[in-house]
């Protein structure tokens, strides 16, 4: 089974780029750019990954980001995730960053959107893996910073293809993006929003009727309201799961008590995803492997994992339907 995950065609719609510094680079361009971060090794920065709750992870997630000074840096950091796509079969990612992590510290946005870019574009040529950004607002900041990131993207429009809304989730609800959301739609992005994390069926429903969202992140909570099930069915709208997060976190205590399989014979349309892959211990792979093993997926269960990623991507149809048809090859060859 872990070798038919590994060679499977695969899409990843949930990864925040800031999330896949491994320590190894923090390391090497904290030295580079000759900034002091408390700690003095790789091994000090692995054993700090460990966290308790959402905002634990946080803390350290924005004090590694601090080291990320320069358009090479954002390069390197993004060229680097790709590499890993190319090793693990994953076709396309779709990358949330997070401007305003960097904007605040006074590194410009072209600074960060063209490190990013630049090494997206270099990895569709040289390794063959496609890829497109979502500018991802931080909920814990006010709507006016956010609209201040949207009005700093609007030279960078056709590098960016969605907005999203991440960061601390309790006591920020969609709601209170309502207008910047309102203008990202109208400028062309498409909207996304991470819901029913550590928040509550409720935050779905705000992210579903009043951010018009196209695309649930996480979502694990929309279990608590039948009513709300039936509603993203209805709306055929994915979410977009991250296991190995979610235990590391503490939203499920256990990957054998995972909701991803109700999820399923529910007819919720899922998606398998890494979230932040340096910090939660495994890129996508290590993610279909743990969440197979401790609910006993099948190949056909990860087959319709893998469909929905491409389904459900912001892939134009016929891309969609040539990774799809790829996948397709695969799975009848090795079921």
């Amino acid at each position: 089974m872990k070798s038919f995950i590994e060679n499977l065609p695969k899409a990843e719609l949930h990864l925040h780029i800031e999330g896949s510094f491994e320590p190894s680079l923090m390391f090497k361009i904290a030295k580079r750019n000759r900034i002091e971060i408390p700690f003095k090794s790789v091994a000090e920065i692995e054993n700090a990954y460990q966290f308790s709750c959402l905002q634990d992870f946080l803390d350290i997630y924005y004090q590694g980001a601090n080291v990320l000074q320069t358009e090479q840096d954002f390069y390197d950091l993004t060229y680097s995730y790709l590499q890993k796509c190319a090793t693990q079969n994953v076709r396309h990612t779709e990358i949330m960053f997070d401007p305003q992590t960097h904007t605040s510290r006074g590194v410009s946005f072209k600074t960060v959107i063209n490190g990013i870019s630049n090494a997206c574009e270099d990895a569709k040529q040289n390794l063959g893996v496609t890829s497109l950004l979502i500018m991802s607002y931080l909920r814990h900041l006010s709507e006016d910073d956010c609209f201040k990131t949207l009005e700093q993207s609007l030279p960078f429009k056709d590098k960016i293809t969605a907005v999203g809304l991440d960061s601390s989730e309790k006591g920020n609800p969609p709601s209170k993006f309502t207008k910047v959301f309102e203008a990202s739609v109208k400028e062309g992005y498409i909207p996304v929003a991470h819901a029913g994390e550590e928040g509550d069926a409720d935050y779905v429903w705000e992210a579903l009727d009043i951010l018009n969202i196209k695309r649930i992140d996480h979502g694990n909570n929309s279990l608590q309201d039948t009513k709300l099930v039936n509603e993203i069915i209805k709306r055929d709208l994915a979410l977009t799961v991250c296991p190995l997060s979610n235990t590391a976190l503490q939203v499920v205590s256990d990957l054998k008590e995972h909701p991803l399989q109700k999820m399923m014979d529910l007819g919720l349309k899922v998606t398998i995803n890494s979230d932040d892959p340096a910090f939660f211990g495994g890129q996508v792979n290590e993610n279909y492997i743990q969440i197979q093993k401790a609910l006993n997926l099948s190949k056909e269960d990860l087959f319709r994992l893998a469909k929905n990623s491409f389904k459900y991507s912001f892939l134009d149809t016929d891309t969609k339907n040539k990774y799809i048809a790829e996948l397709e090859t695969y799975y009848q060859n090795n079921k």
